[in-house]
């Protein structure tokens, strides 16, 4: 059995789940969904896609059929990575968006959707691993859709809150203003156009989506809006199978997506806070937070320097950036006394939902899919139900930088599914979201669960911070006032919350033990773990 301290400090509405077979997700139905995947005789990875499929029913806030996705699975025997994120249309050039735009590159609207790539993530990871049919995977989501789901509270919130800056976006105000307005709290909410669709992608395994009906129904809505996606570059979208990158954390292996996620800042981090013995002091010391927040920082500073899609990484690679020796003088510039504003190094040469699944068999699966900025571009396909994510908005038109917008590019993205093990075997699926607090997301859960030894649901559950620009900080309403009151006379500037709902992720946590699996779910969402 695990070594963790079941005494929880931290004030919990939960406790974490233990069962041989389990699902985790932000919103229960979704939860139930991959449950019944499993009950039916399904694998882990069915499981997970039955819930992904769920989750752009029941929180479209988050993601929906146009969203990208990534997932790290355990098969049994070793970790595959898959990068199931789109690339730009083949007229999205630094001049197009010159000349269109100002030089300034829109937050919503048709002009941030790359291709979609979650749909073609789901056909990739069931051929692959899935056990059940195609079809019976998407038949929760069908009957959520159909019959419509009473609307969580989290979700409302988010939904009230993306009204005002959405509702003129083309075809959002007739799939997601039913009433004029956004549903209430435990408002039945029926998506019957986005029925049909999952119906379509379910009977031709996706084909539907990138080459046939569906398809054709978000380029035509691209030719109305003077948008440059097409057939082509629908049709001529894969998924790509990756070689995890990683890291080592005290005495455990982190695993991460390599880029054009972001998941890299997460190990850059570890691998400096690694090299500074965090457990001289207590966890819920200013001391350990300070060390923590100025880490991050640091790997933020490398990471929105040199990252993008790795094929564009020329000047600086993975390897560079996760160097030991080069992580060892990035660690010396920490000051525990001080807030410090960092600049990127140069290495030697060398929202979003998320969800995890695990079975009886030992296969584990990290699951994370999104449309970015709550419902995305804001653009939703007449009829059709598939609202478009934003995520062309993470490129910047700096011809000199690796993320500079060119055809046929993935973006950068802050989506990041998240994988650990010991000694080569397997330990834990998880994952934190909300846009960049989802590496720190990711440090934080962790030093917590192993340098000091926090179980999981308490892990998740303890107060978080989130570093902004600068000396900028977000921190929770639950962390400790001489926290607080330290980090303050260190110098960091703590800003108001604007959101609740992001500001601080949600994380999901599946960790393995020789009985079953340990599942904790977030409270900062309206999330279950499930299982039997």
């Amino acid at each position: 059995m695990s070594s963790f301290d079941w005494n929880n400090p931290y004030p919990s509405i939960r406790q974490p789940l233990f069962a041989r077979n389990t699902v985790a997700t932000s919103q229960p139905l979704a939860a139930q969904a991959g449950l019944r995947m499993l009950l039916k005789g399904g694998n882990a990875v069915d499981a997970a896609i039955a819930a992904a499929a769920a989750l752009t029913i029941v929180e479209p806030v988050s993601c929906g059929l146009g969203s990208d996705a990534f997932a790290l699975v355990w098969d049994g025997n070793q970790l595959h990575g898959l990068n199931s994120s789109g690339t730009s249309p083949a007229g999205w050039t630094t001049d197009y968006f010159k000349q269109k735009h100002n030089g300034v590159f829109p937050e919503r609207g048709w002009d941030t959707v790359t291709v979609p790539g979650a749909v073609a993530g789901w056909v990739a990871l069931s051929d692959k691993f899935g056990k059940l049919p195609f079809a019976d995977l998407m038949e929760p989501a069908i009957e959520l859709a159909a019959r419509g789901h009473m609307v969580a509270p989290v979700v409302q919130k988010k939904w009230v809150n993306a009204i005002p800056i959405l509702q003129n976006q083309p075809g959002f105000a007739e799939a997601f203003m039913p009433h004029g307005r956004a549903p209430e709290v435990g408002e039945n909410f029926v998506f019957k156009d986005a029925a049909e669709s999952l119906r379509k992608i379910a009977e031709t395994k996706g084909e539907a989506f990138y080459r046939g009906e569906l398809a054709e129904a978000i380029v035509k809505f691209a030719k109305e809006h003077g948008a440059q996606m097409t057939l082509a570059d629908l049709a001529g979208f894969t998924p790509e199978w990756v070689k995890p990158i990683q890291k080592d954390y005290a005495g455990h292996t982190v695993h991460e997506i390599p880029p054009n996620g972001q998941g890299i800042a997460a190990l850059i981090a570890l691998g400096i806070i690694d090299k500074l013995d965090i457990t001289r002091f207590p966890i819920d010391s200013v001391e350990a937070q300070q060390m923590q927040i100025e880490a991050m920082k640091l790997a933020f500073a490398d990471t929105y320097k040199w990252v993008a899609d790795e094929k564009y990484m020329t000047q600086v690679t993975v390897k560079d950036l996760l160097d030991d020796g080069y992580l060892s003088e990035r660690a010396k510039l920490i000051d525990l006394n001080s807030a410090s504003r960092f600049s990127h190094g140069t290495p030697p040469k060398g929202g979003t939902v998320y969800l995890t699944a695990a079975d009886e068999s030992g296969m584990m699966v990290s699951f994370i899919q999104s449309n970015y900025m709550g419902f995305g571009s804001g653009v939703v396909v007449p009829g059709t139900g598939i609202s478009l994510q934003n995520r062309g908005f993470s490129f910047n038109l700096s011809p000199n930088h690796p993320n500079c917008v060119a055809p046929n590019k993935r973006p950068f993205h802050t989506i990041i599914p998240g994988f650990l093990s010991k000694d080569g075997q397997p330990l834990m699926s998880f994952g934190v979201m909300g846009g960049n607090m989802q590496p720190q997301g990711h440090v934080q859960t962790l030093v917590r669960m192993l340098s000091y030894n926090q179980q999981p649901q308490a892990a998740c559950d303890a107060p978080r911070w989130k570093v902004n620009v600068g000396l900028s900080l977000n921190v929770e309403a639950g962390m400790p006032a001489e926290i607080h009151a330290g980090l303050l006379a260190r110098g960091h500037k703590i800003e108001k919350v604007a959101d609740y709902y992001m500001d601080f992720g949600s994380g999901q946590f599946i960790w393995k033990t020789e009985n079953g699996y340990i599942a904790a779910s977030d409270p900062r969402r309206d999330g279950q773990a499930v299982g039997y």
